[in-house]
């Protein structure tokens, strides 16, 4: 079987990777434009094949989705303030790998649980729009839409707030922090992935919450908690916090955490609790332990990915 992972050098990517060669799989590919990720992925799965291509230009990379069995797709924009970009990575990578597909291959897409939410910024619009790319192009498929995750090699989420949290005394909150979230860990998600690859396409999309409601400050302090820090933690206004990061922004182009995605973090939103467990035959790994082994992994939790 000749697997191919679009955006493969990210979170879910790295995480996957583990666990197919694990499994024997010895034919993966993997397409990424980040060339530092990539070249980290490369070092840590010889096992995998790998090739630095943007999908949103046509390339090599046509010849090797066009041979796949199965593509996973996991490329996405995820963060950032160029609205060009999302429209490129999420809409038009998707509509060229979906192009030079067998007719024949199966997908297993990645979407997102913002697709359940009231946000309304370009990372929903866009995934909103990949979605539909992918249940009506007439292939087999499975549609997963993940809630925010955690793992080895996390870079944008956990990971940002824990390094963040390693270099300074003081960590901003914005508001009382009392956001509820359904974190994922990346590892019981990717046992997801296996589990539709082996088991074939079901043609209909998944919610996949964390099975814990949990505050997003008692997430902070979580992974405060698992680091030994002793950074205070301090609640600043909405308002404040907004304005902190609107001036951040003018700076960086690519900011780690963007005024969109705090207007997403405040929303108090329950997502869909679905029995994945009994559906994908995985055992959902207990928060505590999740985010103890994120952070403490001997090998794995020292790994670094760049935005």
């Amino acid at each position: 079987m000749k697997i191919v992972i679009t955006g493969g050098a990210g979170l879910v990517g790295q995480n996957l990777l583990i666990r197919l060669l694990a499994r024997g799989f010895d034919d993966v590919h993997v397409l990424d434009k980040a060339a530092h990720n990539l070249a980290l992925a490369s070092k840590t799965h010889p096992g995998a094949n790998f090739l630095q291509t943007d999908l949103s230009r046509r390339g090599p990379w046509e010849n090797i989705v066009a041979a796949a069995d199965v593509v996973v797709m996991l490329h996405a924009q995820i963060g950032g303030n160029v609205r060009a970009e999302f429209h490129n990575n999420n809409v038009v990578a998707t509509q060229n790998v979906l192009r030079v597909m067998s007719p024949d291959a199966s997908l297993v897409h990645v979407s997102s649980s913002v697709l359940e939410s009231s946000a309304t910024d370009d990372y929903k619009l866009t995934k909103e729009r990949q979605e539909e790319l992918v249940t009506s192009c007439g292939r087999p498929y499975t549609v997963l839409r993940p809630t925010l995750m955690f793992g080895w090699f996390d870079r944008k989420h956990f990971g940002w707030l824990a390094r963040f949290m390693s270099k300074t005394p003081i960590f901003p909150i914005p508001g009382n922090g009392k956001y509820v979230r359904q974190p994922l860990y990346a590892g019981d998600f990717c046992d997801i992935i296996l589990a539709c690859i082996s088991g074939g396409p079901r043609n209909t999309a998944y919610n996949i919450s964390g099975k814990e409601k949990i505050t997003y400050v008692d997430i902070i302090r979580a992974i405060r908690r698992v680091q030994g820090s002793r950074s205070l933690l301090l609640h600043l206004p909405y308002g404040v916090f907004y304005a902190l990061l609107w001036c951040y922004a003018l700076f960086d182009r690519n900011p780690p955490f963007t005024t969109a995605q705090l207007q997403a973090l405040v929303l108090d939103e329950v997502f869909e609790d679905m029995d994945w467990e009994g559906e994908f035959d995985v055992e959902a790994t207990p928060f505590e332990t999740a985010i103890s082994d994120t952070f403490t992994h001997p090998e794995y939790s020292k790994l670094r990915l760049e935005f």
